[in-house]
Order: structure tokens, then C-alpha cells, then sequence
């Protein structure tokens, strides 16, 4: 997908997430954006699922996830580039108030952690996988610089993954990044790892320390920076501002790090081998029982995005044990899926489904992305999804028989094989084989059909009344002086993406209606307001910059979205000088949506306007 669609991408998935002031934050895994927004009411799914280059769009786990593919990094750092939506955006649990089951949120705080860190961890897996290619067949030996630099390099980003989880666990939970890290550094601190290496009886203060293994770890971490986020809170409201600086972080350090030694790790520690010895000792009872049915519901759970959250377990499995048996007896489903897309492939002769299929296929065996197979073609007709399920159960049934295991985490592709060589490796080619071919075969001849594609009725088109967008003035909604939008400190309003218009510098905080019509959108915190006027314009009035940030604190909203309001009926009333205060520009741009409507969106005032004299002219084609 070239730049250019990129952009245009972008800018529509923003455009059907509600705007820039709907998103709370966003991240992207492997394959999918993941928006937290504030009002899932204000997303437009179905025109979201109808832009080209989004396979599907997800309401899962709390979070609206548009599913993109192999692109997803292009278009995530696109969306920042042309959109006015910020990296930084506060926690919507926070500022909407939002209730979450148990399971959003902790499916939330998973994807929050570990998804900023899966490509490096999975880029580290694949170098572990070639290294282990290398010495296999002799190109390199272990006690050579080369491998030896190499290996520095991929398992060196598990080795230290606990000061990775440190930054984006404080991110999540929004305490001091650096603190964090610092936390971090002391449970990997050489000194420490070499006490509990030789045994040593360590004591703070007289209390007996239980030294544990922290390299590799995830589960304490975790914890310690969550505990760290709730003690910055408390010392930021006792310790006193001129000394915050360093007397916070002072504190932090010396509360935490001895916390975590004496406390939290042990307990993490525990946690974390309970949880490996019960995967591992129901794996043990039947391993083909056990096997086959991860193997069966392991489709399902890559479709509503939750495979993720076995991460955690994953890396807890390869740190108690030195390797892991969940992500490779549940890997074969990515040939399970590719097969049966391929089967697909060659079943049909319809032209669009090929398009689709072939790439999807590849992308699948290839690299281990199989959500453009999934969402794309073997859930579209639901019989190859399920064919694929079915051997993706009985090849993790073999797998777990087998006892195959991998020293890291990997993504199951025909590239990543390699990495499985040691026990089992045999059953997990016999595994990957029958899912692979399996279910290519039985989708052929079972599986699919053209028949299923919707019937394309021939029927003569009549042409449609085409109701041109007529000429409309507006007037101006706050006294000021006017500015163009070019002069705006705004990329988004300044190059017209939003929309073409003008800006007001506000006299006072009376924002009025530019015309008759409907409240379309009116968000909570008051800091913007969408009208659709009686005769077709699409407005919106947004009331200084990143005052969404302001939480609603400087403005009173007087209308809802639904009412029907008259021109200059008061629609906001904002303190301006609180916004001042808080050290935010007041201006307010004034743009018409649906400026393609028109030939010409024309500023009518010059230097200053009143509340209720013509702003704009909107000039019909």
C-alpha cells in the first residue's frame, strides 16, 4: 500500500472512530490498531469495515480493534502524522468513568503492556531460531565472536525483558517511566543476580530477603510498577513542590525496590511457578486431551484478539523451565488457517476472492499473520474456519504428544521452524504438515464453494436523485478576532484535513449556534460541538486547543446531541481564563465538515466579528 493510501487510510479510520476527541489511546500488536475509546456509540463500524485495507473491526476486551494486517505499523505511525490524535492520551477508565468487567480490564492491561514490546520480542525469537538453524547444520559454533554477538543479541531482550515490561507497565499505569525502569535495573543489578546465584542469606534491615530469579521474569515487575504508580500518588500530595523533583523518585526508589525483594517478588515468584505447574500438570494429565482442545479453541481466541493475553504464561513457562509447550502446541492453528485459505484459493474461480485469498494464504504460512485469512476468507464462509479448527485441534493434540517445546517465544511460520529443533521437533513438522494440508484439502473438496459468495442480481440501475448542496451563511458562534485556519497552531486545522473555515480568538466564553439546525455531536468535556444545519452544512466548533485535556473542567455544556437548535441559541459557556490558565490557546476554529459539498467554504468577516454576524459563506458547485 503506497504512502499516499496510507494517509487517506488514516484519516478515515479516525474520521469512523469518532474523531481524535473520542480516542483515548492507541496501540497496535501484530496485526491490529487498538482503540480505547471514550463513546463506542460515536464509532461508525460498518464504515469502518467498508475502507479498503481494514480486514475487520473488533469490539473486544474493551477496546475497538480495526484489524489491518502486515501494514498495521505503517498506517498506526501514519494516524499521528495527518491526524491531530496524540501518543499521549490519558486512560479512558479514568476520564469517562467508565465501569469494566473484570475480564476487559485485565485483557486491557495485558495488550497495554505486552503489545509494545511483541515485535521486538518476536524479531529477538526469530534470531534465536536462525542461530539455532546455524549451529544445527555447522555454520557456526557457540564458543565463536559471531554467535556469541548474535545471541547477545536476541536473548539478550528476553534476558533484560523485565526493564522493557518496567517503561510500558508505567505507561499503562501511568507512573514515572525512568522510576520504573530503575525498579528494574536493581532486580537485574549483577551483584544481586550473583547472591542468588551462589545462595547467598541476604537480609535488609534484619528481614530475611528470599532471593529469586528475576531475569526473564514478567509477573513481578508487573506488579512493582503497579504498586509504584499508587505510592506516587500518595508522596505527590505530601511531598512538598520545591523538592518533587528528586525527593519523589528518591522515595519511590527506596520504597520499591526493597518492597519488591522482600514482598512482591517472592509472592510473584510463587504466583508465577503455580501458574507454570498447573499449565504444565494439565498438560501432563492427557496431554492429547489437553493438546486437542487448546488446539480447537485457539482459532476462537485469535478472533476476538485474546491470544495475547497468554503471554504472560508463555514467558513464565520459558523462564521456570527454559522453554515452552502453550504457544508451540497452539502454533500449528496458523497452518491449520493458512491451509484451509489456500484451499480456498484454489477452489474458487471468482476473481475477487482469489485476490483475497492468495495473499492471505501466504501471509499465514509465511509469517504466522493469520488474521487477513481468518477475517478475510475462512470465517467469511465459516465452513473453512471450522475445517481449520478441527485439524488445528488434532495437530496440537500431536504436538502435545509429542512434547515439543520452544526456548522463546516464536510465531509458528514455516520461517520460524527452526526454532522448534530439540524434543519433539519431529512430531511438530508431522503436526504442522497434517494441519497444513489437511485442511486445504478437505476445504476443497468440502469445504467451499462459489455457490456461497452472495448471488449478483442483474438489475438496471436507475440513476439516483443527486441533491446538490445549496448556498448557506453562518454566523460567527463567539466575538473575536477572525484568523485564517492556516495560521492555526494545529496541523489538522491548519492544512484543512478537518475541513475548510476560519478561527476565532474568543472576546468572551458565549459559544452560540452558527445556525439553525441539529446538535450532531456534543462532547462531555464541552471542548467541541458538531451542528448540521437545516440546510445541509456540517459544522464544527472546537473551543481552543487541547482542551480536551481540561476534562470539561473550564466549560458548561447547555445542549445535547439530538437537540434541535435556532441560530445564536447559547450552545457552551467557556471560562477563557481558565483555559488561559491553564496555559492552552483559546482559539476556535470554525469548519465545515463536508466542505467537498461546495465550491468554495468563503470567510466573510476580515479582522473582527460579533457573535451572530456572518462568519462564512459556503458557495454551492
Amino acid at each position: 500500500m503506497a504512502k499516499k493510501n496510507y494517509e487517506k487510510l488514516a484519516k478515515e479510520i479516525v474520521r469512523y472512530i469518532g474523531g481524535p476527541e473520542n480516542v483515548n489511546a492507541l496501540v497496535h500488536c501484530a496485526t491490529r490498531l487498538r482503540f480505547k475509546v471514550k463513546n463506542t456509540q460515536n464509532v461508525d463500524k460498518k464504515k469502518l469495515e467498508q475502507l479498503e485495507g481494514v480486514i475487520t473491526v473488533l469490539d473486544s476486551g474493551g477496546q475497538i480493534q480495526v484489524v489491518i494486517g502486515q501494514h498495521v505499523a505503517d498506517v498506526y505511525d501514519t494516524i499521528f502524522e495527518v491526524t491531530d490524535l496524540k501518543k499521549e492520551n490519558p486512560s479512558d477508565a479514568e476520564e469517562s468513568g467508565e465501569k469494566k468487567n473484570l475480564l476487559n480490564t485485565f485483557m486491557d492491561t495485558i495488550s497495554g503492556i505486552f503489545a509494545p514490546v511483541l515485535g521486538v520480542m518476536s524479531g529477538a525469537g526469530m534470531l534465536k531460531a536462525l542461530l539455532i538453524l546455524c549451529t544445527t547444520f555447522g555454520w557456526l559454533k557457540a564458543d565463536m565472536g559471531t554467535y556469541r554477538i548474535l545471541y547477545a543479541a536476541a536473548d539478550g531482550v528476553f534476558t533484560f525483558i523485565p526493564v522493557f515490561l518496567a517503561y510500558t507497565a508505567a505507561k499503562k499505569f501511568r507512573a514515572n517511566e525512568f522510576v520504573a525502569v530503575g525498579v528494574a535495573a536493581a532486580l537485574l543489578y549483577p551483584d544481586l543476580t550473583a547472591a542468588y546465584s551462589a545462595g547467598e542469606a541476604l537480609t535488609f534491615l534484619k528481614i530475611p530477603v528470599v532471593l529469586v530469579s528475576y531475569t526473564s521474569s514478567v509477573i513481578p515487575i508487573v506488579i512493582s510498577v503497579y504498586a509504584l504508580s499508587k505510592l506516587e500518588k500518595g508522596l505527590k500530595k505530601i511531598v512538598p513542590t520545591v523538592c518533587k523533583t528528586f525527593l519523589t523518585p528518591l522515595l519511590s526508589l527506596a520504597i520499591m525496590v526493597p518492597a519488591t525483594y522482600l514482598v512482591i517478588g517472592p509472592i510473584a515468584d510463587t504466583v508465577g511457578k503455580a501458574l507454570a505447574s498447573g499449565y504444565t500438570g494439565l498438560v501432563g494429565l492427557n496431554p492429547i486431551i489437553a493438546g486437542g482442545l487448546l488446539g480447537l479453541i485457539w482459532p476462537a481466541a485469535v478472533m476476538f484478539g485474546v491470544h495475547w493475553g497468554f503471554v504472560p504464561i508463555v514467558m513464565n513457562n520459558i523462564a521456570e523451565y527454559g522453554r515452552d509447550t502453550l504457544f508451540t502446541i497452539t502454533g500449528p492453528n496458523n497452518m491449520a488457517q493458512a491451509g484451509a485459505t489456500l484451499g480456498v484459493f484454489l477452489k474458487t474461480k471468482d476473481k475477487s476472492v482469489k485476490e483475497l485469498a492468495g495473499p492471505a494464504a501466504l501471509s499465514a504460512v509465511l509469517a504466522g499473520i493469520t488474521e487477513p485469512a481468518i477475517y478475510g476468507v475462512t470465517l467469511r464462509f465459516k465452513r473453512p474456519f471450522f475445517i481449520g479448527a478441527v485439524f488445528s485441534g488434532i495437530a496440537g493434540a500431536i504436538v502435545a504428544a509429542a512434547g515439543t517445546g520452544a526456548p522463546t517465544l516464536l510465531g509458528t511460520s514455516i520461517l520460524t521452524l527452526p526454532g522448534y529443533i530439540g524434543v519433539g521437533f519431529v512430531g511438530f513438522l508431522i503436526a504442522c504438515a497434517i494441519a497444513y494440508f489437511g485442511s486445504a484439502i478437505v476445504t476443497y473438496f468440502f469445504g467451499y464453494s462459489d455457490d456461497m459468495l452472495p448471488k449478483k442480481e442483474e438489475k438496471k440501475e436507475e440513476p439516483q436523485e443527486i441533491i446538490p448542496a445549496k448556498d448557506e451563511a453562518l454566523l460567527a458562534p463567539v466575538s473575536g478576532k477572525v484568523i485564517p485556519l492556516s495560521e492555526v497552531r494545529d496541523e489538522a486545522f491548519a492544512g484543512g484535513i478537518l475541513g475548510q473555515g476560519a478561527a476565532v480568538i474568543p472576546e468572551n466564553g458565549e459559544i452560540c449556534a452558527p445556525c439553525d439546525g441539529v446538535i450532531s455531536v456534543m462532547y462531555p468535556t464541552g471542548h467541541a460541538v458538531g451542528i448540521k444545519s437545516d440546510i445541509g452544512a456540517e459544522i464544527l466548533i472546537h473551543v481552543g486547543m487541547d482542551t480536551v485535556t481540561l476534562n470539561g473542567s473550564c466549560f458548561a455544556v447547555k445542549v445535547k446531541a439530538g437537540d434541535y437548535v435556532k441560530a445564536g441559541q447559547l450552545l457552551v459557556r467557556a471560562n477563557i481564563e481558565g483555559i488561559k490558565k491553564e496555559g492552552l490557546d483559546i482559539t476556535t476554529p470554525v469548519i465545515v465538515a463536508n466542505t467537498a459539498d461546495y465550491m468554495q467554504i468563503k470567510t466573510v468577516a476580515e479582522e473582527s466579528v460579533k457573535s451572530g454576524e456572518v462568519l462564512l459563506n459556503c458557495v454551492s458547485k
